[in-house]
């Protein structure tokens, strides 16, 4: 059980890492305001999902890494009612407009990992939160995924 344990924790702290590691190449490499108004109003928008979503999470629910807290609750108020990972979506919104604001082919390739990466971590996550939360299978059914009315 603790060789389970321990791989979860390599693979979570793994999944963070990368993550991080490609936001702070988008970042980095370019503008962290997108320039062109129609790319600035997602990015913000994006800003705003993420400060909501973490305001309806609570601070004692909040964790870097996909597994959940011991202590933690289950949470579908705010975003979360309707979209299961608002903070990755957010993530998303914020960094997409300033890679098509200065685009190469080495940002759009970042954030094409990130976005593998984040849909990989949704997967991991989600297995996570139905081992410890019996209500998530329903929640699930009634939710989308990341972008409401696609996926």
């Amino acid at each position: 059980m603790m060789e389970q344990k321990d791989h979860n924790t390599w693979k979570s702290w793994s999944l963070v890492s990368l993550q991080f590691i490609c936001l702070g190449l988008v970042f980095v490499s370019g503008p962290l305001l997108a320039d062109r108004i129609y790319l600035l109003i997602p990015e913000l928008a994006g800003l705003a999902l993420g400060l909501w979503a973490l305001a309806a999470m609570g601070r004692g629910n909040l964790n870097i890494a996909p597994d959940p807290l011991e202590w933690s609750r289950m949470v579908d108020l705010g975003p979360y009612y309707v979209i299961r990972h608002p903070m990755y979506l957010a993530l998303l919104l914020v960094s997409l407009p300033v890679v098509l604001d200065s685009l190469t082919v080495f940002r759009l390739g970042i954030w094409l990992v990130l976005l593998a990466t984040l849909i990989y971590k949704m997967g991991y996550e989600e297995s996570m939160l139905l081992a410890k939360f019996p209500r998530y299978e329903d929640y699930k059914q009634k939710t989308w995924r990341l972008i409401p009315g696609l996926y």
